[in-house]
């Protein structure tokens, strides 16, 4: 049997449970799995259901949408991998991860190629067998470089771009391409340590905790809905080099647990926030 993964996002209404389950049972539709959760505050409902059995995706929203309420959004998908490009600069630990995830099959998607404005990394790349593009931007404005590359993303069908360390700050004009389809990491000590060498700021400020945090980029730089956070414990006998390399790997368990919910397709986006089932 095929599976699929139904997600449903609508205001909040007596009977949608019921409603729902109607119209999977009047299309012989066995539910796997099921969730929903309801925002008080905001009214909203959402509703997530891993489905087996033959579909026909037209006939079964157009049904859905005519029980529903009328701002439903409605999506059923075949369960299948997520084609995906990553970009990348120097740093090699988070792109590593998703390529030794991607080779021994643990990664639920497709990497289509590997994109950087440098070349540091292509040998690292080409043993995967992987397309590399390197776009240099010395020399080129940000509109030029995006450009370039916003050439390359467009040959390829993708459904999501994700950014391992990929340190370059994105126009609202790619974004905009891309919406809710960007996924970065960066460490999370956010707006408190911007700039070079966060982990030696952090390290003269003494902290007692370090960490990631994984989301979704929008037009406010990393303050797009939080996909996924961890954090660990340092002390005054690690150096800033030790904080680095421990942080280090909480960004790739953060990143790696961020893209398995993404490409599982457990995650609701609204206004500012993730809902995650």
């Amino acid at each position: 049997m095929n599976k699929y993964v139904l997600k449903i996002k609508c205001s909040d209404a007596k009977g949608l449970i019921y409603k729902i389950s109607n119209v999977l049972y009047q299309n012989d539709l066995n539910i796997e799995k099921n969730s929903e959760y309801v925002d008080t505050q905001n009214k909203k409902f959402f509703f997530r259901a891993r489905l087996d059995g033959a579909i026909d995706t037209q006939k079964i929203e157009t049904q859905l949408e005519s029980v529903m309420p009328q701002d439903a959004v409605i999506t059923l998908n075949k369960k299948v991998k997520k084609q995906i490009i990553v970009l990348a600069t120097k740093e090699s630990h988070a792109l590593g991860d998703i390529l030794l995830k991607y080779d021994s099959g643990e990664l639920n998607a497709d990497i289509l190629c590997v994109v950087s404005n440098h070349d540091d990394l292509r040998g690292l790349v080409e043993k995967f067998d992987i397309d590399y593009h390197f776009v240099p931007s010395e020399g080129l404005s940000r509109e030029e470089h995006e450009e370039r590359v916003l050439s390359i993303l467009g040959s390829y069908k993708v459904d999501y771009l994700v950014l391992a360390k990929y340190m370059r700050i994105l126009s609202e004009n790619f974004v905009g391409k891309y919406e809710q389809k960007i996924i970065n990491i960066h460490h999370s000590f956010l707006p408190a340590f911007i700039g070079a060498n966060p982990y030696k700021q952090a390290y003269d400020r003494g902290v007692k905790i370090i960490g990631a945090t994984a989301h979704f980029v929008n037009n406010s730089l990393d303050e797009g809905p939080i996909i996924a956070q961890d954090v660990i414990s340092v002390n005054h006998e690690q150096n800033w080099k030790d904080m680095q390399k421990a942080g280090r790997n909480v960004e790739k368990t953060v990143l790696s647990n961020a893209l398995d919910l993404v490409f599982d397709d457990k995650i609701f986006v609204y206004k500012n926030r993730t809902i995650i089932f």
